[in-house]
């Protein structure tokens, strides 16, 4: 395969094979080149190899040292190769219909660990027809593989709009932002919704890659609850300028980001959790508080908050 490798402790390193696939809007998904690159610059730092099979949007922009393979996760057969001579697999963008291909190719090949990047609240699948699953029958698959494995849910992630991944408030603030210094959304004013930051979603993932003490666990990894008001003004304050804030109907947030492409999943899914957060903030940020172990806790620092993340990413809004 090619692609030049940065390795220090080449003794002991292992190789993980990490995977990204095309930004999805449907609810739940995360970006996972935003997120992948992140974890691929984790996991070269701490001296292990980096793999990554991307779609072909995502093969470029990766960090030096990592190996990048074109193709699909959602397609494992044809690049079955890849799962040679890796140990852990960071498995993000699997689809129901093609995930025990991929387990199957990864274990002939002799991976020991998969990581599932899922999503937030799998569980309430259960209610619903198996057949009509999507994260929990990714999580269930993996359980039944065979191999060791950690379940990450995390909350939405801050970069995102990056990607132009789900959820749908905020995609469209870089371009009004930088074109009009406004943003126009519903629930302005009551609006909540949870963010972690990808470098911190990224070390939760290094830790379940590289440690065994989430082996068979479900980790989430969840950020508190962030005000929609409190988003454009770390915006604002980055930006050194005011930013204006008007608040629409949810009917005109919702045929703005259909116009964008977003698809009836992801809209209700953004409107209800934002109009909840904000209903049962103090039960929400409780629950998100007492989850055990913590992000902290795995990470072994204080998560990062918006702010920073609007302070690196500046330039989106310029």
């Amino acid at each position: 395969m090619d692609g030049s490798e940065r390795i220090t402790n080449a003794s002991s390193a292992r190789t993980h094979l990490l995977t990204a696939v095309s930004a999805r809007k449907d609810a739940g998904s995360s970006p996972t080149g935003v997120v992948g690159r992140s974890l691929a610059r984790q996991l070269l730092d701490a001296g292990d190899r980096v793999r990554v099979l991307a779609e072909p949007g995502l093969v470029d922009g990766w960090p030096d040292g990592v190996e990048v393979v074109e193709g699909s996760i959602t397609r494992p057969l044809e690049r079955a190769e890849v799962f040679d001579g890796v140990d852990g697999v960071f498995l993000a963008g699997a689809v129901p219909a093609t995930v025990r291909d991929a387990l199957e190719a990864a274990r002939g090949a002799g991976v020991r660990r998969v990581v599932v990047l899922s999503s937030h609240g799998p569980e309430y699948e259960e209610a619903y027809p198996p057949e009509t699953w999507f994260w929990l029958a990714v999580e269930r698959a993996v359980e039944c593989s065979g191999m060791e494995w950690t379940h990450v849910r995390p909350s939405a992630v801050m970069g995102a709009m990056i990607e132009g991944t789900y959820p749908a408030t905020g995609s469209d603030w870089p371009d009004t932002i930088r074109g009009e210094r406004v943003v126009r959304e519903a629930f302005l004013n009551g609006g909540h919704y949870p963010f972690i930051h990808e470098d911190d979603l990224a070390a939760v993932a290094v830790a379940a890659l590289r440690a065994d003490d989430h082996v068979g666990t479900v980790l989430e990894a969840v950020g508190l609850p962030i005000s929609t008001r409190s988003r454009i003004a770390s915006i604002a304050g980055a930006l050194g300028c005011d930013v204006a804030a008007v608040e629409v109907e949810p009917e005109e947030s919702r045929a703005n980001w259909r116009r964008r492409g977003w698809p009836d999943s992801g809209i209700d899914v953004t409107l209800y959790a934002l109009e909840e957060y904000g209903a049962r903030l103090a039960e929400l940020t409780r629950w998100t508080l007492d989850q055990r172990p913590s992000v902290r806790e795995i990470i072994g620092r204080p998560p990062r908050g918006f702010d920073e993340w609007a302070a690196a990413n500046v330039h989106l809004f310029r």
